[in-house]
C-alpha cells in the first residue's frame, strides 16, 4: 500500500517545524532552530557561500543537525521564496489584465454607441433626402442660431470662466469615452498585448484629433504632473506659462495659458496658443484636466516676439486619469487641434492638416512618456556608463530643445538674420546673447566670446524613405561631415588650446564609434556618444589624442515602425561628459509628406533605380513587389538641416562665410545619397551605371566574369550562370569580397558585390570615395608592389595571406586575395583591376 506524502505544514503550535528530506523522512526542528537557519538565511542566500557555512559552524543550536538536512531546509526555503515571488508577480500580472480587459470592455461599449449613432444618422439622412431643400435650409439656420457660443461670454470674470470650463469638460469627456468624435483606429498602431495603448485618429470632424488610451503603472496624481509640464515629454513645445490661476469652487483649478510650439522646419512659422485649463476630480475619484482656447490676444511675456507665431486654436482637448484596483491607471487622451494649415506653404499642408501627425508627435508621445517614466521608476530601465536616467533624458530633451531653437531662431530669443549673398538656399542667423566661454568653461584658455552662429536650410525631397535616409547618414558621417568643421565646433568646449583649428593639424582615420547610452522603451530614440578618431600630422605631439566626442541623439530609423519623422541631432562634448556640459546641437530632421495619388501612377510609369541590388531581383519575385513600389514611388519629405558654430568676435564673417560652404556641401552629399537609396532613382533618361565613365552593372559583371577565366583559366561563378542577370545576381552574392578599382594614378573603387561591401563596412554610395592605399597601410603597400608588377605583365597575380582596413577603421584579415585585370569587351582596354579577398573575416 503506498503511502502519500504530506507536504511542508506547520504545526499549529508554530514551535516545531516539519522538513520533508531528500530520504523521504520529516525532521523536527525548533522555533529557535528555525529562527537562526532564517538568520543565517537572510545574511547568505546562495548556496555555495563560503561565510554561510562559517556562520553554521558558529552557531551552537545548530551544530546536532546534519549538513545534509541543513541543505534540503535552504533549499525548500528558496523554492518558497520562489513560489512567494511568482505568486505575487501573478497577481501584478492578473491586475494588468483585468484592468486591460475592463479597458477593452469600454472601448467596445464606445464603439456601439458609435455604430447605434452613425445607424441612426443613416436613417434621418434617408427622411431628409425625401424633404424640400427649403425646409433643409431652414432647419440649418435654425441650427445655427441655436448653438452655443463660448467666444460669446465674458471671459475676463470668474463666473464666466467657470461656465466655459464646465463645457469644455463636458465636451473633452465626450471625445474620450463618448462618441463625439468619429475615431477610427491609428493606421499601423494595432492593439495587443505589446502595444502602448490604443490609438485613434479622427474622421471628417473640424480640425484635426487623435485619442489614445492605455494603462501605467503609476498615480494618477503623479501623472497629472507630468503631463501638465508640456514642455518635459513634448519636443515641439518651446514654452508653457500659467498667467493666472484660481479656485473654481468645486475642488478644481482654473488656468489661463500661453504655450508656444516649435515649427519643424524653416518653411513655416511658429504656433502659440492661448487656453483654457481646468483640473478637477470627479465623483468616482477620477482626475480631469482638459483644455480649450480662449478668445481675444492672450500673448506671451515678449509681445514683440508675437509676429513670429500664428495663433492656433485647441478645441476641448485633455486627460482622463482613472484609478485602478492594485495600483496604476487607465489614461485617456484627447489631443484636438487647428493649427490653421492656410498659413504655410501649399507643399506642407499634409503636417498641418493631419490627424495622423498629431497623434504621432502629440497624442502617443505623451503615452509613451508615462510609461517610460513609469518603468524607470520602478527599474526596469538600465542605462549605460553609469548615468541616472533623468540625467540622459535631460541631456535629450536639451540636445532637441538646442536644435529647435537654432531652426526656429525667435527674436527674444537673441537671434537675428544675416544679410546674405544673393542666394536663399542657405540661412544665416546669429545669436550674440548665447556664448561658449569662459563662463561654462573657466580652465578654457580660449574663450569664444563673439556669440553663436546658425546656418539653416530645408528642401523638398522626392521618392527618399526617412529611415533609410537618416540611418545612413547616422552610420557613415564621413560621407558628408567635415573632421576639420567638427574640431572647429569641439573647440568651443575643450579645456585645451590644443583644440583649436589651425593650431595643430589633424587628420581624420575614418573611423567612428558609436557607444550607446540608453533608449526610450520602444526603441524610437537612441541617446549615443560618438567617438571620431584623428591624428595629429605634427611630429612633436603625435601621441596626443585628436580624438573628437558627440553626444547624439537618433530616432526614426526602422522603416517598419510608424513615425512621423526621422532626426539626426548632435553636440560636440568634452571627454569628461560632465552632467551640465555645454551644447551646441546641430543635425538633420527628415519629415514625411502625404504623397498625390497623380504622382504615385507617374513614377510607376517612368522612373528607374540606381540601386544595383534592385537589378538582382529578377522573374516573378519583381512582379511581385510593385504593390510596395507603388507606396513609396511619389512620397515626398522634407529635409531641414541646421548647423551652429561658435565664432569670435573678429571673425564672424569668416566663419558666416565657412558655414554657408559647409551646409551646401552637406546638401549637396545629402542630395547624392538621397538619388541613390530611393526607389525611384534619377528618371528614365539616366542610366544605372555605377560612377562616371563606368559601364552598367550587367556589363561590369560580365567583364569580371569574362577576365577571370581568360587569365587564371577557370570559371569564377558557377556554369549556371548563363545569363547576363544571373551573372550580376551570383557575382553581387559570392561568399568572396570581389571589389573593382579604377588604374588612375590614385586608385578609386568602383564596384563590390555585397561580400565587399561587407568587409569595407561601406555601401556602393560611400564606395566610390574609397581609395586603394586606404584599405592597405604602408608596410603593406611595400610589399604588394612587386606583386602588382606582376599583375601588370602577366594579367593576374595571387597575393599572400594578410590583413588590410575597412572604411571604419577594423582589421580585416583574409587567406588569400586574387588580383586580376578586366578587359573590356573589344578585349584591348583594361578597364579597370578586380579584387578578390578570400575567407576574410574581421580581426
Amino acid at each position: 500500500m503506498a503511502m502519500t506524502m504530506v507536504p511542508h505544514r506547520e504545526s499549529s503550535s508554530g514551535s516545531i517545524n516539519r522538513h520533508l528530506t531528500d530520504s523521504g523522512k520529516y525532521v523536527r526542528y525548533t522555533a529557535e532552530q528555525v529562527e537562526a537557519l532564517e538568520r543565517v538565511y537572510a545574511e547568505c542566500p546562495k548556496p555555495t557561500s563560503l561565510r554561510r557555512q562559517q556562520l553554521i559552524r558558529e552557531c551552537p543550536i545548530l551544530s546536532n543537525i546534519e549538513p545534509k538536512q541543513i541543505k534540503v531546509w535552504f533549499q525548500n526555503r528558496r523554492c518558497r521564496e520562489k513560489q512567494r515571488k511568482e505568486a505575487s508577480r501573478l497577481q501584478t500580472v492578473n491586475r494588468k489584465l483585468s484592468a486591460m480587459n475592463k479597458l477593452l470592455m469600454e472601448e467596445n461599449d464606445r464603439l456601439q454607441k458609435q455604430v447605434s449613432q452613425l445607424v441612426c444618422e443613416n436613417g434621418y439622412m434617408r427622411q431628409q433626402l425625401h424633404t424640400t431643400s427649403a425646409t433643409t435650409t431652414d432647419a440649418s439656420c435654425d441650427s445655427v442660431v441655436t448653438t452655443p457660443q463660448h467666444s460669446l461670454r465674458d471671459a475676463n470674470n470668474p463666473a464666466g470662466l467657470l461656465s466655459i470650463a464646465e463645457e469644455t469638460l463636458a465636451e473633452f469627456l465626450s471625445k474620450a469615452t463618448g462618441t463625439a468624435v468619429d475615431w477610427v483606429q491609428m493606421p499601423g498602431m494595432k492593439p495587443g498585448p505589446d502595444s502602448v495603448g490604443i490609438f485613434a485618429i479622427s474622421q471628417s470632424c473640424s480640425g484635426v484629433a487623435a485619442r489614445a488610451c492605455g494603462l501605467v503603472s503609476l498615480e494618477p496624481t503623479k501623472i497629472v504632473e507630468i503631463l501638465k509640464d508640456r514642455p518635459s515629454w513634448f519636443r515641439d513645445c518651446r514654452s508653457l506659462e500659467v498667467f493666472t490661476m484660481f479656485p473654481a469652487g468645486n475642488g478644481g483649478t482654473i488656468e489661463l495659458v500661453y504655450t508656444q510650439i516649435y515649427a519643424p522646419t524653416t518653411l513655416a512659422p511658429a504656433r502659440d496658443l492661448w487656453t483654457l485649463r481646468y483640473t478637477m476630480t470627479l465623483e468616482n475619484g477620477s482626475l480631469v484636466v482638459c483644455e480649450r482656447s480662449l478668445s481675444g490676444s492672450g500673448a506671451g511675456p515678449n509681445p514683440a516676439a508675437a509676429p513670429q507665431f500664428v495663433r492656433g486654436e485647441m478645441l476641448p482637448s485633455g486627460y482622463l486619469i482613472r484609478p485602478c484596483e492594485g495600483g496604476g491607471s487607465i489614461i485617456h487622451i484627447v489631443d484636438h487641434l487647428n493649427l490653421e494649415a492656410w498659413s504655410v506653404p501649399e507643399v506642407l499642408r499634409p503636417l498641418y492638416e493631419s490627424s495622423k501627425v498629431v497623434a504621432q508627435r502629440i497624442t502617443i508621445a505623451a503615452l509613451r512618456y508615462i510609461r517610460q517614466i513609469a518603468q524607470e521608476t520602478s527599474g526596469e530601465v538600465v542605462y549605460g556608463l553609469g548615468r541616472q536616467p533623468a540625467v540622459l533624458r535631460t541631456f535629450s530633451q536639451r540636445l532637441s530643445r538646442g536644435f529647435n531653437d537654432a531652426l526656429n531662431g525667435f527674436n527674444d530669443g537673441g537671434w537675428s538674420l544675416m544679410n546674405g549673398d544673393g542666394a536663399e538656399d542657405v540661412i544665416i542667423a546669429v545669436n550674440f546673447s548665447k556664448k561658449l566661454n569662459a563662463a561654462s568653461n573657466p580652465v578654457n584658455p580660449l574663450p569664444f566670446v563673439g556669440g553663436i552662429l546658425c546656418a539653416k536650410a530645408s528642401m523638398l525631397l522626392q521618392s527618399v524613405p526617412p529611415a533609410v535616409l537618416v540611418r545612413f547618414l547616422r552610420e557613415h558621417r564621413s560621407e558628408w561631415a567635415d573632421f576639420n568643421v567638427d574640431a572647429y565646433s569641439a573647440a568651443s568646449i575643450k579645456a585645451c588650446p590644443f583644440g583649436y583649428p589651425g593650431m595643430r593639424p589633424t587628420r581624420f582615420t575614418g573611423s567612428q564609434i558609436i557607444m550607446p547610452l540608453g533608449h526610450t522603451i520602444e526603441q524610437e530614440e537612441m541617446l549615443e556618444v560618438i567617438r571620431l578618431e584623428g591624428h595629429s600630422l605634427a611630429q612633436d605631439d603625435a601621441f596626443v589624442s585628436r580624438d573628437i566626442h558627440l553626444l547624439q541623439i537618433c530616432s526614426g530609423i526602422d522603416e517598419n515602425a510608424v513615425g512621423v519623422c526621422s532626426e539626426l541631432i548632435f553636440a560636440p562634448i568634452d571627454e569628461m561628459f560632465p552632467d551640465d556640459a555645454p551644447l551646441l546641437p546641430s543635425g538633420f530632421r527628415v519629415i514625411p509628406l502625404d504623397s498625390k495619388s497623380s504622382d504615385v501612377q507617374d513614377s510607376l510609369t517612368s522612373h528607374r533605380t540606381l540601386d544595383l541590388t534592385s537589378s538582382l531581383e529578377v522573374g516573378p519575385a519583381s512582379t511581385n513587389c510593385v504593390g510596395d513600389v507603388s507606396s513609396s514611388h511619389g512620397a515626398r519629405s522634407v529635409l531641414t538641416i541646421a548647423f551652429q558654430f561658435p565664432f569670435d568676435a573678429n571673425m564672424q564673417d569668416n566663419v558666416a562665410t565657412m558655414a554657408r560652404q559647409y551646409v551646401r556641401s552637406v546638401i549637396s552629399s545629402v542630395q547624392r545619397v538621397a538619388m541613390v537609396i530611393s526607389p525611384s532613382g534619377l528618371g528614365p533618361s539616366i542610366n544605372p551605371k555605377l560612377s562616371q565613365g563606368s559601364p552598367e552593372a550587367l556589363t561590369l559583371a560580365n567583364w569580371v566574369c569574362q577576365s577571370y577565366s581568360f587569365y587564371l583559366g577557370t570559371e569564377l561563378l558557377g556554369s549556371d550562370s548563363l545569363g547576363a542577370d544571373s551573372v550580376l545576381k551570383n557575382l553581387w552574392s559570392h561568399p568572396d569580397a570581389i571589389l573593382c578599382c579604377s588604374l588612375k594614378s590614385i586608385p578609386v573603387f568602383i564596384f563590390a558585390n555585397q561580400a565587399g561591401l561587407d568587409m569595407l563596412e561601406t555601401t556602393l554610395v560611400a564606395l566610390q570615395d574609397v581609395t586603394l592605399d586606404k584599405i592597405f597601410d604602408e608596410p603593406v603597400r611595400k610589399e604588394l608592389c612587386p606583386e602588382f608588377t606582376k599583375l601588370m605583365q602577366e594579367g593576374f597575380a595571387y597575393l599572400p595571406t594578410g590583413i588590410c582596413m575597412s572604411t571604419m577603421g577594423r582589421h580585416v584579415s583574409y587567406e588569400q586575395a586574387i588580383a586580376w585585370k578586366v578587359v573590356s569587351a573589344e578585349e584591348n582596354t583594361v578597364h579597370c583591376l578586380a579584387f578578390s579577398f578570400v575567407n576574410w573575416s574581421f580581426v
